[in-house]
């Protein structure tokens, strides 16, 4: 018998790429709800309690109502909203944490799905602090850009609507209280919150993220090239791994670093540049906020979590 699927939030951005991604898969049953009846409690309360995997795409307080809904049906759960990313009783859905995250993953109830924001920043920094080349109370600040996709379907009518006059390069989140703060910290394995400063481009979707590091700060100061083996030895151990680590070259430009060269795919680029001289490095991400981001490692722990 087919495991069952139901994907609560299914006519919004990250419901519908889900939706699409499974929808040829021959080894699911989809079961899924009219948009007309999407608020209809009971509807989506009977079907969240058949499904043998709810993937919830919902705001914050509509996921928690969604799973008092489900109650003791014993039905797995994956949420992609922030309102469980830190929660106990929950497993990070990141399979690249480190060696034991996907078997975690595997035999979850509960899956919290990443943010995209957080992903790029935790790939780069975590196997550094975990091989203690950057102290986990090191002042960390980042910043990137995503696409106007990753604010839903609100932002994608804004800026579709502006046409031309739309900011190529908007900074927001300038209270300096991001909500991806909390989940950025923990599972980065840092002691205190990263300054963080996102940045909204005037295109769909894809997104880059650039961790600077001031190396001069520390007492034992790692070169460019320590820290490229270090992260690049934490993914090559890994299974169920999508992260791919650039090869460590010292150059001025690379074309690649644009948002959108991984869009339409589930992966993700890291990369280290350094000047040991200066004693300073960036860390970059490159992936698409809809893919590795959002729908794509929803995807990848629901194949995890199936034992695909």
């Amino acid at each position: 018998m087919k495991p069952k699927i139901y994907i609560d939030g299914e006519h919004g951005t990250t419901g519908l790429q889900i939706r699409q991604r499974l929808a040829g898969r021959d080894d699911i049953e989809l079961l899924s709800i009219p948009e007309a009846e999407r608020r209809n409690q009971s509807m989506r309360q009977e079907l969240l309690r058949e499904a043998d995997f709810a993937i919830l795409c919902l705001p914050d307080d509509a996921s928690r109502e969604s799973v008092a809904m489900i109650g003791d049906a014993g039905t797995r759960v994956i949420d992609a909203s922030t309102a469980f990313r830190t929660a106990e009783g929950w497993t990070y859905g990141m399979a690249e944490l480190d060696r034991e995250q996907a078997g975690r993953i595997a035999t979850a109830q509960f899956v919290a799905n990443p943010g995209c924001w957080p992903q790029g920043p935790i790939a780069t920094l975590r196997p550094l602090v975990n091989a203690g080349l950057v102290p986990a109370d090191f002042p960390v600040t980042f910043t990137g850009i995503t696409g106007y996709s990753g604010g839903g379907k609100a932002m994608i009518a804004d800026y579709e609507a502006m046409g031309e006059d739309a900011p190529e390069y908007l900074p927001y989140g300038l209270t300096l209280s991001h909500k991806h703060l909390p989940e950025l910290r923990k599972y980065a394995g840092l002691a205190r919150d990263p300054l963080m400063v996102p940045v909204v481009g005037d295109f769909a979707q894809g997104m880059v993220t650039m961790v600077p590091l001031q190396l001069g700060l520390l007492d034992t100061v790692p070169t460019g090239k320590q820290l490229h083996e270090a992260i690049a030895d934490h993914y090559a151990a890994l299974d169920h791994c999508v992260i791919e680590v650039a090869p460590y070259e010292k150059l001025e430009r690379v074309p690649e670093l644009q948002p959108e060269a991984l869009n339409g795919t589930d992966g993700m680029k890291l990369y280290v540049f350094a000047n040991d001289d200066r004693a300073q490095a960036v860390l970059i991400a490159v992936y698409d906020n809809l893919g590795k981001g959002a729908s794509g490692a929803a995807v990848q722990n629901l194949d995890i979590m199936l034992g695909a």
